[in-house]
């Protein structure tokens, strides 16, 4: 398949997602796109910026989340040098990581 192609399929389900207009309109469409376990793994992986956000350490996290150190690690990785995706959702949410003392 070209590239060309996979864009246009890519953005067509990206239109469809900002075409959402409520909570539950949001969690009907993921419920019939997504299997139960590609929900959770998403839902756990959103858990796990927000508390790396706010700044809990690594075993912290993963007590509370029961999500991998691997999992964890792969979150920190994208929240650092990912595409500033979380950082928008964070910011529009009214969720920053708590300013560093000088």
């Amino acid at each position: 398949m070209n590239k060309r192609i996979k864009k246009e399929r890519s953005d067509q389900m990206y239109e469809a997602i900002l075409s959402l207009q409520s909570l539950d309109e949001c969690k009907k469409f993921f419920s019939d796109l997504c299997t139960l376990t590609e929900l959770q793994a998403m839902e756990q992986r959103f858990q796990v910026a927000m508390l790396l956000e706010q700044g809990m350490i690594y075993t912290d996290i993963l007590e509370k989340t029961g999500a991998s150190s691997a999992t964890i690690s792969r979150v920190n990785r994208s929240l650092q040098f990912g595409a500033s995706g979380y950082s928008a959702v964070f910011a529009r949410m009214g969720l920053k990581a708590p300013e560093e003392e000088p």
